[in-house]
């Protein structure tokens, strides 16, 4: 599908007047997070393959243009011209996995400013959602440790897309699998998945349910415990395994209560009737906070399944994002409005061991700090194939290994600093005060 249609009126129209007024010239957009959510000392950068799927099909069809002329009244002209466009700029962005900040560019744009302005809307999209997602999927996993974790989060999702979108957000976050099969097959991720209620509720009772599943699938029997008793499914669990004799480690689910009682109650249970290498699963209503009280708790808990909270990001289910223009036809441009103001100019990342600086993307890199904005597309073009998951999921891991303690604090973060370089502060202030007095109003009130 093109996707040409895929954004918001305002910026058809815009593109609209741009193309009728000859004003289509060289544009860079910055597509940034303003604050940081509460409780977040860092983010995950996600969504960026996405966006370039989209940029290298983004074309209005004859369909596309016919429905604009009858709905939005578009000259013939004008819909020639967006009939003709196509994505032909350059992008530079954070790669996949790697951990950002507020006020960093995550990504930008160089392109003429009508293809520019129609793809905002989607590139906010992917990157909005899937950051969050990735962060809350990433803060499970530092509350885990070294307990696997599966996404849960297929039916929960605002959207059968999302739920694709979560599933590999989840993966570069550390997730070890998925219970969404499609999503499983796109990406090659691991499939997960035990049995429902309803499975054992089908049966007249959990042991002719449990033998059922596990003749079935004898070398992965997980056995779901808790649709009548806990304790009593753990129980006709082990007699089932023990009587079937079954190949490898069995796991039971535990699903509703007192996950950490019951779990230690089920580790007894098992050990002594000689199953110390079953696994226990818990899932049900998990996130950050219920995993790492869980932890802090000694649950005996090898492996969490999570869903629905992450799948929305519950507790920060939006980023205040924004792609904002800082360069048209070679003039460093910024916005003004209170509590928004913008920083100027094509910017860089610069990552040092403690701090990053965003600066001016034509400034050197100050010593000791590397670059994090990377060309990923030039001319319409990727610049590199897409990478396999384990290569963002290896920066991540790698990102927030090197945060400091109170980074990854899962409650009352502290992010790490981040500061303007001296020559876009310059630029920033000259830029404001040139605005300022072209519009005839006093510096002080448009401070950042």
């Amino acid at each position: 599908m093109p996707g040409g249609l895929l954004t918001d009126l305002y910026e058809l129209n815009m593109a609209a007047s741009y193309l009728r007024h000859d004003r289509n010239r060289t544009a860079v957009f910055s597509l940034f997070v303003r604050h940081m959510p509460k409780d977040r000392g860092f983010l995950v950068a996600a969504g960026l393959a996405d966006c370039l799927e989209f940029l290298e099909n983004f074309s209005l069809d004859e369909a596309d243009l016919a429905y604009l002329a009858e709905t939005q009244g578009y000259e013939p002209d004008v819909l020639e011209a967006l009939g003709r466009l196509r994505f032909t700029g350059d992008v530079l962005a954070v790669p996949e996995g790697h951990v950002v900040f507020a006020g960093e560019p995550l990504l930008e744009v160089t392109a003429p400013i009508a293809e520019a302005q129609l793809v905002e809307t989607v590139l906010l999209n992917h990157i909005t959602f899937q950051t969050s997602v990735a962060t809350k999927a990433a803060r499970c996993v530092l509350a885990a440790g070294p307990v696997r974790l599966v996404d849960f989060a297929f039916r929960r999702t605002q959207g059968i897309e999302a739920a694709i979108a979560v599933a590999r957000a989840s993966a570069i976050a550390g997730f070890a699998a998925t219970s969404n099969v499609e999503a499983a097959r796109r990406y090659g991720l691991t499939a997960a998945g035990t049995m429902a209620h309803s499975f054992i509720e089908a049966f007249l009772d959990e042991e002719e349910a449990f033998t059922t599943f596990a003749t079935d699938f004898p070398g992965r029997t997980t056995f779901l415990v808790d649709t009548y008793d806990t304790l009593g499914g753990v129980r006709a669990a082990i007699a089932v395994a023990r009587r079937l004799r079954l190949p490898g480690p069995i796991a039971v689910r535990l699903d509703s209560g007192d996950l950490a009682e019951l779990s230690r109650a089920t580790r007894r249970l098992l050990d002594e009737h000689g199953l110390t290498d079953a696994r226990i699963f818990a899932s049900g209503g998990l996130d950050e906070y219920a995993i790492a009280d869980l932890v802090a708790a000694g649950a005996p808990i090898d492996a969490y399944g999570v869903g629905t909270k992450v799948g929305v990001s519950a507790d920060a289910p939006y980023l205040d994002s924004a792609y904002k223009l800082v360069v048209y036809a070679g003039r460093p441009v910024m916005k003004l409005s209170a509590g928004k103001v913008t920083a100027p100019g094509a910017k860089q990342i610069f990552r040092g061991e403690h701090d990053d600086l965003v600066g001016l993307r034509d400034e050197p890199a100050p010593p000791g700090r590397r670059l994090l904005l990377r060309p990923v597309m030039l001319s319409g073009r990727r610049v590199v194939p897409p990478e396999p998951l384990s290569v963002p999921r290896g920066r991540c891991a790698a990102d927030i290994a090197r945060l400091p303690p109170e980074a990854r604090a899962l409650r009352g973060p502290t992010p790490p600093p981040v500061r303007e370089t001296p020559r876009l502060a310059a630029l920033a202030e000259r830029v404001r005060r040139e605005l300022c007095r072209a519009a005839g109003i006093t510096t002080r009130a448009t401070r950042r």
